[in-house]
């Protein structure tokens, strides 16, 4: 059980995140919830649908994407991290590198920090330590604006797992608590197809850093790649699919767009599990 800022999060069964993109250049649903209203709308229809936490980012971590100022970010994140942490009881994480919007997300009612550079940020470890919340670090191969040019790995499992580890201890080191971090492999960090296909299949191997697993594959571009390089909005069923097969790697958050449909596998997966 995580104490996310007081609202609990039960990973003794898969969690459903679903993601909330205040940002007009993300690769699924840029620009769409953009508006204040629109965003809590959102957030509060996938709470509905089943999301048991909400992920909240205000600056795209596609590839090629483009770094925005702290100030741009916090001027998306912060008004509905304020507005949402009050209208649904479900945890807030927010989606961010940077040590001031951690800080400042946190003291706005989140109860996450979810960071694709693994506070690696100057300053990022002291943040997530002193405002006390669990925290994902995720591995990435080089940063969102190069992170796709050729990426090369000699055996892409082990080096994601050292990777991770290290920022596991480097987090433990700094004050924050180790049951209070989880660790991401990064499905379409810096890796090829072929490099998330063995991830996905070797999930299990994460198992030796002790600590919980999300995954994040939702309508990436791997998805598309295997179902036929369909459309972001055409990706639902492989997404899905990518999602089951995660929680039966053993992955204890799936964060996806698509709630409902999600959620629904899930219980048959849950359904199978309990079965005697």
């Amino acid at each position: 059980m995580l104490d996310c800022a007081g609202k609990p999060l039960d990973l003794g069964t898969p969690q459903v995140m679903g993601i909330l993109n205040l940002t007009p250049d993300s690769f699924s649903d840029g620009g769409r919830f953009l508006n204040p209203d629109l965003g809590l709308k959102h957030a509060l229809e996938m709470v509905q649908e089943g999301a048991t936490i909400i992920d909240i980012g205000g600056e795209s971590t596609r590839p090629g994407a483009q770094p925005v100022s702290v100030e741009e970010e916090l001027d998306r994140v912060i008004p509905i991290i304020e507005r949402l942490v009050q209208a649904v009881p479900v945890p807030i994480s927010i989606d961010t590198n940077k040590p001031l919007v951690m800080r400042e997300a946190v003291s706005a009612g989140a109860g996450m920090i979810n960071d694709i550079m693994a506070l690696q940020e100057p300053g990022a470890l002291e943040a997530a330590a002193e405002v006390g919340v669990p925290v994902c670090i995720m591995h990435m191969q080089g940063e969102p604006r190069t992170m796709q040019n050729a990426p090369r790995y000699e055996n892409v499992v082990e080096e994601v797992k050292t990777f991770l580890r290290q920022r596991l201890d480097a987090g433990e080191a700094a004050g924050i608590a180790r049951h209070n971090m989880i660790v991401d492999p990064g499905f379409g960090f810096g890796k090829t197809l072929a490099h998330n296909l063995t991830l996905l299949k070797e999930l299990r191997a994460l198992h030796e850093l002790a600590a919980p697993v999300l995954v994040g594959i939702s309508r990436k571009s791997m998805i598309g790649s295997i179902i036929g390089d369909q459309a972001v909005n055409e990706r639902l069923m492989g997404s899905v699919a990518a999602a089951v097969v995660a929680v039966m790697g053993g992955a204890a958050i799936i964060r996806v767009h698509d709630v409902r449909e999600t959620v629904d596998a899930l219980k048959v997966v849950a359904a199978v599990r309990s079965a005697t």
